[in-house]
């Protein structure tokens, strides 16, 4: 079946029930898809690095472009949203497997961001796996017996709205190439769970609704509206059936918010501040000023100004357009066996959510469904309707504010810290576990992101610790083994080995001590679970 596209090869193993997903319509739509969208997909990356180089030589900055000023000036709204997404006040992600997709489902949160990216490691089985969950669980015939524990899980009535998340533009699926080409995953991702959920959404009283990642600028979003537009009219679906919630997780793209939603206004119903990938970029984009240097990732926090004044210009720039604007996630997880500490993390999280709601935030996210009602009794206590679009704080257009040098220290255990949870991390994402619970927070990519970032940022400028001490070379690799072998003598040489640590360290030095900044971790450590 799957060699009835000309031209299309699948390179990953075909398991039981993967031939339901990787049908003949849903291969021919990819190969279209490809063959019409992927060149301008890479031209916008290669953009993306050239542009890149201007920042590094100082021949260009990042600013609201001036030619696109009439489109932030006119008057002009994104259509409302679906019914089911006009309250998003607390919604939970997580990865697509069957277990998560259940109790997410199940969590009492308003939706569900089932996560093919940061919070998934892309590997075959992952993915394909992923389809075959959501699909299930948007026919409500999804369940789930543990075979460790025996116990078994099943949807329960008036589950939370499900929103798929795709793969960047940056990420390859290269279990299925197109001419000899390795296909976009994002595609792959948007094809399959379009083609096969939006009947089953649609008698659920819901749509096709996805969150889109990464996007750096109004061309990028401009090519997935072409790619929905191309779907829909491929699937005889009427225009704006597909819905789409765009994470604002790049610096460059703070300066382009009126423009990518107007580029999408057919089908976008909102942002999302994506606060840890935003942090990253901003470190990745400006990684030759030496002013920019953050202190440690804990001092960063959203109160910060730079961060503030990116929040509040989504909030602005979305209540204007009729859009939504939701709050980041909170990455706080319940402490076991630990009262106190717990009390503590649940006193985080309602904070922050209470914060959110307060400037004018339409919903925010949590990583854990023990946290729902704490984000839930945040926001019904400020936001006692659907949502916050009334609200219309002025929108301003200040790039100082955007690009504001952060104040804090560097210290030593920010230090062993970053080295410590990206080599956790790392390991985790090569076994398979793109949400890893990390010293009581459960972690993403994007958290090894910013940790390796910091580590290379504070060794290429020569930033010092506190005490005076520069950060060199020597001193990065140093505290990465000094980091790795604490992990090994509290895990055990048999899971050292057995977990994929030794090469999570390699793979953390190499990025920390390179010349060049690698623009995603993701790409080189993909080439160690592909299976082809």
């Amino acid at each position: 079946m799957r060699d009835m596209i000309e031209g299309l090869a699948v390179r990953g193993p075909m398991k039981p029930g993967f031939d339901e997903i990787l049908t003949p319509q849903a291969l021919g739509l990819i190969a279209d898809l490809h063959r019409n969208y992927d060149g301008e997909r890479r031209r916008l990356l290669a953009e993306r690095d050239a542009r890149q180089a201007r920042l590094d030589a100082g021949e260009e900055i990042l600013d609201f472009p001036a030619e696109t000023a009439a489109i932030r000036a006119g008057e002009w709204t994104v259509p409302p949203a679906p019914a089911d997404l006009a309250d998003r006040r607390v919604e939970i992600t997580g990865p697509v497997d069957r277990k998560m997709v259940i109790n997410a489902l199940n969590s009492g949160a308003k939706c569900f961001m089932a996560d093919f990216e940061d919070a998934s490691t892309p590997s075959w089985s992952n993915l394909i796996d992923g389809q075959i969950n959501l699909r299930d669980a948007n026919a409500r015939t999804i369940s789930f017996t543990d075979p460790k524990s025996g116990k078994s899980y099943a949807l329960k009535e008036d589950p939370a709205v499900l929103i798929a998340r795709v793969r960047g533009l940056h990420l390859d699926e290269a279990h299925i190439e197109v001419d000899g080409a390795p296909v976009a995953g994002g595609f792959v991702d948007f094809a399959l769970y379009l083609l096969h959920n939006h009947a089953s959404t649609a008698a659920n009283g819901s749509g096709p609704y996805f969150y889109l990642p990464k996007l750096e600028t109004r061309f990028e979003a401009r090519l997935w509206a072409l790619v929905i537009r191309h779907c829909e009219t491929a699937l005889g679906l009427a225009p704006g059936t597909v819905r789409v919630t765009v994470l604002i997780e790049t610096l460059p793209a703070a300066f382009e918010l009126d423009e990518i939603l107007y580029e999408l206004r057919e089908n976008i119903t909102g942002f999302n501040a994506g606060r840890w990938d935003y942090i990253f970029s901003y470190i990745k984009r400006q990684r030759t000023d030496g002013s920019k240097v953050l202190p440690d990732r804990s001092a960063v926090t959203m109160t910060t100004p730079f961060m503030a004044a990116y929040a509040e210009r989504v909030i602005a720039v979305c209540h204007r357009r009729g859009a939504h604007a939701m709050g980041g996630m909170s990455a706080f997880i319940p402490v076991k066996n630990d009262e106190a500490a717990n009390a503590a993390a649940v006193d985080k999280v309602r904070a922050d959510k209470t914060r959110e709601a307060s400037i004018g935030h339409d919903g925010a996210w949590v990583a854990h469904p023990a946290l729902v009602d704490v984000a839930l009794d945040a926001f019904n206590a400020v936001m006692p309707q659907a949502n916050q679009l009334e609200k219309r704080p002025e929108v301003v257009e200040d790039r100082d504010a955007l690009v504001a040098p952060a104040d804090g220290a560097i210290t030593e255990a920010g230090l062993f810290g970053n080295a410590d949870v990206a080599i956790r991390y790392i390991a985790s994402w090569l076994q398979g576990r793109g949400a890893a619970p990390i010293h009581n927070l459960m972690e993403d990519a994007a958290t090894a992101e910013i940790s390796r970032a910091q580590l290379w940022q504070w060794r290429v400028h020569g930033a010092k610790t506190e005490d005076g001490v520069a950060i060199d070379a020597a001193r990065v690799e140093a505290l990465i083994a000094k980091a790795g072998e604490a992990i090994r003598a509290e895990i055990g040489e048999n899971a050292w080995s057995a977990g994929r640590f030794g090469e999570a360290q390699e793979i953390l030095t190499a990025l920390a001590l390179s010349d060049q900044f690698e623009e995603f971790l993701t790409l080189p450590a993909y080439k160690r679970i592909s299976e082809v």
